[in-house]
């Protein structure tokens, strides 16, 4: 069943549907620009590890790192014939944990020369929380793309969390991509996408002179939702996942899912 929304589905935005649709998403865009680059070009998956700050549960268990082990007789023997015996009970807190997370970036490299030509970067929540360590990372590899001779489009589907810096303003929108051409530094396209929109088609710069690789996001993001499955796996009787929509962005939303739900 295809998404109810004619562009990006907010729903998706739910953390435990995003990890799974972030790479999900990047599989697809690379295998849709191989089908348009080669034989002169191909488009790839970069994976990379951050790591991501979670607080864990107190019914979850944890194993761990070391371990302390002894038998109570030796114990026992060692300390005069009395086991030893905390005098306070300690206090209960819990502890944020570092868990891995694998992120995605789509390279298309020029073939025999094997060099990077465009990277394409899809955000996730971890690149847009301030303070954080990935945010910190993802900035740096940023900044160090603008200043190559790489060609460079982010992509950010996410509505919550501080967007990467622009130097102007630029029409308020719950979602962008950016494209950056190493001719054009440091002017930017900005495509602003609202919630009712569809998602354009952007170009990809290759090497001159060739001409520019046509990417439909829309074609990319309807194929990723039925082979993932989200129309089972989404609850949409629930509201959508932080932060909230505006008035008329609910209405708009309630208004799709009640068509869904008559067919």
């Amino acid at each position: 069943m295809p998404s109810p929304f004619p562009g990006m589905d907010p729903y998706i935005e739910h953390p435990e549907v995003w990890s799974d649709f972030h790479g999900r998403l990047a599989e697809e865009i690379s295998a849709e620009l191989n089908t348009v680059i080669q034989p002169r070009y191909v488009a790839r998956l970069a994976p990379r590890v951050t790591y991501e700050m979670v607080e864990i549960e107190k019914t979850r268990a944890v194993r761990p790192d070391v371990g302390v082990w002894g038998q109570r007789g030796r114990l026992e023997r060692e300390h005069g014939g009395q086991a030893t015996v905390l005098s306070r009970a300690p206090v209960q807190n819990r502890i944020a944990m570092e868990l891995p997370l694998r992120l995605f970036t789509v390279e298309i490299l020029e073939v025999g020369a094997f060099e990077l030509v465009t990277a394409i970067k899809i955000l996730s929540p971890v690149n847009k929380q301030p303070g954080r360590e990935a945010q910190d990372e993802y900035l740096r590899k940023r900044r160090e793309l603008l200043r190559s001779s790489v060609h460079f489009i982010e992509i950010d589907l996410l509505r919550e969390g501080r967007r990467p810096p622009l130097e102007c303003p630029v029409p308020l929108a719950p979602y962008y991509v950016v494209l950056s051409r190493v001719d054009h530094r440091p002017d930017v396209d900005v495509w602003p996408i609202q919630l009712c929109e569809k998602l354009p088609t952007i170009p990809v710069p290759l090497v001159e002179p060739d001409p520019d690789a046509a990417l439909d996001l829309g074609a990319v993001l309807a194929a990723v939702y039925q082979r993932g499955g989200y129309a089972t796996l989404i609850d949409y009787s629930q509201p959508p996942p932080p932060p909230s929509l505006s008035e008329a962005e609910s209405a708009w939303l309630d208004e799709h899912l009640r068509a869904r739900r008559a067919k």
